[in-house]
């Protein structure tokens, strides 16, 4: 395959999973992406298990494939400056998501670009450039319940409930990217560089788009609906005699199908459900009506019927369950990386029916530095 960022380099002065999913995801696409590390332990990420797997924590193995790593102890003006020299001679892109203030006080912030006019320099902040609060660091996790999506996740009346997955953090990686490549094909025009900045605030201001729009619209807060969608119904996870399923009835058409699956079609007839808006005011006379029949039957027979006549539907699998699935394994999205001991999770895009190729594993502390610097790495790197 022809890789789209080939011959782009791309130095991830980051930790965790943001800056570090960013990297991962523009190493996939061709870049040459150098990770930077404390030679005192390296990313974080490196440490947080168990799980650990062939090295390092499983979370650590799944953000930082395609890529070299080398130590640099940024408090050594020596390594500081050789890495300065290395962004000012080599970086074609340098993304970071330091600590607040840090990268101002090693003089690895954006005055780079002064000295290298084709950089360009993705700043991946916590609560953005500028404000009350921009001198201050962030997680997932805090970002989540400030930014309002724990107010609208999970159940009325039942304690807070974060997002299984690192949206934040991931969904950060991905809006940095998108700048990174506008930012790419705007020095293609123009030869020059410029600054991206994006921040784990700003993403989760943005995945609350649409219930920012009901509570605008409604003149009051969304509230949780546990897995229901607030301004559908029915469109939520029913309990089945053995395991749930989410039924997804999102028009007046596809209602009238779900009524004669489950042997009611007078239902889309009853002024109460005649229409969404009604159903939304019956929501919980409705829901109930439809537990007491899904429970009678397997998910599967459900599955079986709601398919027949074209209603959405799906059960809630187990990971293990989503590995084993014909369609996961017909996608190909698990791919083999380095020596095959590890399966991780590819990138979403195919080009021309062909998935990026995973070129090498995620690297060990301390690598590369020879390689890039022409040093030896660290003894006995964890």
């Amino acid at each position: 395959m022809n890789l789209p960022l080939s011959g782009i380099t791309v130095i991830e002065l980051g930790h965790s999973v943001a800056a570090p999913f960013a990297g991962q995801v523009l190493g996939d696409l061709g870049a040459r992406v150098i990770k930077v590390e404390n030679p005192d332990g390296g990313d974080d990420a490196r440490a947080w298990g168990p799980p650990f797997w062939h090295g390092s924590s499983a979370t650590f193995q799944s953000l930082n494939r395609n890529k070299l790593s080398v130590t640099v102890d940024l408090k050594d003006p020596e390594d500081c400056a050789r890495l300065r020299a290395l962004i000012v001679g080599e970086a074609d892109v340098m993304i970071q998501n330091m600590r607040p203030g840090l990268v101002e006080r090693y003089g690895l912030d954006q005055r780079l670009r002064e000295e290298n006019r084709r950089l360009v320099y993705c700043n991946l902040g916590a609560f953005g450039a500028g404000g009350p609060l921009s001198d201050r660091p962030g997680y997932d996790p805090l970002m989540q319940a400030f930014g309002g999506i724990m107010s609208v996740t999970g159940e009325p009346e039942r304690p807070p409930v974060r997002v299984g997955p690192s949206i934040i953090d991931m969904g950060s990686a991905l809006w940095s990217v998108i700048g990174i490549l506008c930012a790419l094909e705007q020095r293609h025009r123009s030869g020059v560089g410029c600054t991206v900045d994006t921040s784990l605030y700003e993403t989760s201001l943005s995945w609350m788009t649409i219930p920012v729009a009901i509570a605008l619209a409604a003149g009051r807060d969304p509230g949780r609906n546990g897995s229901e969608a607030s301004m559908i119904v029915p469109y939520k996870a029913y309990r089945a005699a053995d395991r749930y399923l989410i039924i997804a009835a999102g028009n007046d058409a596809l209602f009238r199908r779900l009524s004669g699956a489950l042997g009611r079609p007078e239902w889309a007839e009853d002024a109460r459900f005649a229409n969404n808006s009604s159903r939304i005011e019956n929501r919980r006379a409705l829901n109930a009506m439809i537990d007491a029949i899904v429970e009678r039957e397997s998910a599967d027979h459900w599955l079986a019927k709601l398919d027949a006549v074209g209603v959405p539907a799906a059960p809630l699998q187990k990971v293990s369950e989503v590995l084993a699935h014909p369609q996961t394994q017909a996608l190909g999205m698990m791919q083999p990386v380095g020596d095959g001991a590890m399966s991780l999770m590819s990138l979403p895009l195919r080009i021309d029916g062909e998935r990026f190729p995973f070129r090498s594993p995620p690297p060990a502390l301390g690598a590369d530095n020879e390689r890039v610097f022409g040093t030896r790495p660290p003894e006995d790197p964890p």
